[in-house]
């Protein structure tokens, strides 16, 4: 991937994640942004991120939509082929993604 690194999210150890301290990937945001979950909900989610990282995030993604989508697509590829399926794992969580992935493939036809 060749997205720079900004203000709001930042590349590290192979993954996207908002800048700072705080390690929340830019996957929880997306995710939650393309199940139609509200900024104000997404923070509450992640109490720990301001208001300005959040919009930060999602305005990221929306600028870098395609490359972000094929890292997403291939991370849970590498996901579902060296773990536990998500599904057993975290049946909330994955719904949510199922939801959200949905989502995305129904917004590029």
């Amino acid at each position: 991937m060749n997205v720079a690194n900004t203000d709001y999210v930042v590349q590290r150890d192979g993954g996207y994640y908002v800048a700072g301290p705080i390690r929340v990937s830019l996957d929880s945001i997306v995710y939650g942004f393309n199940d139609s979950e509200s900024p104000e909900t997404i923070q509450a989610n992640f109490p720990v991120l301001k208001s300005s990282q959040i919009y930060g995030a999602i305005a990221f993604y929306l600028d870098n939509q395609a490359e972000i989508d094929r890292y997403l697509v291939e991370t849970e590829r590498e996901m579902g082929a060296n773990s536990i399926p998500m599904s057993e794992a975290n049946p909330a969580f994955w719904e949510r993604h199922q939801k959200a992935r949905a989502a995305m493939v129904g917004a590029r036809d």
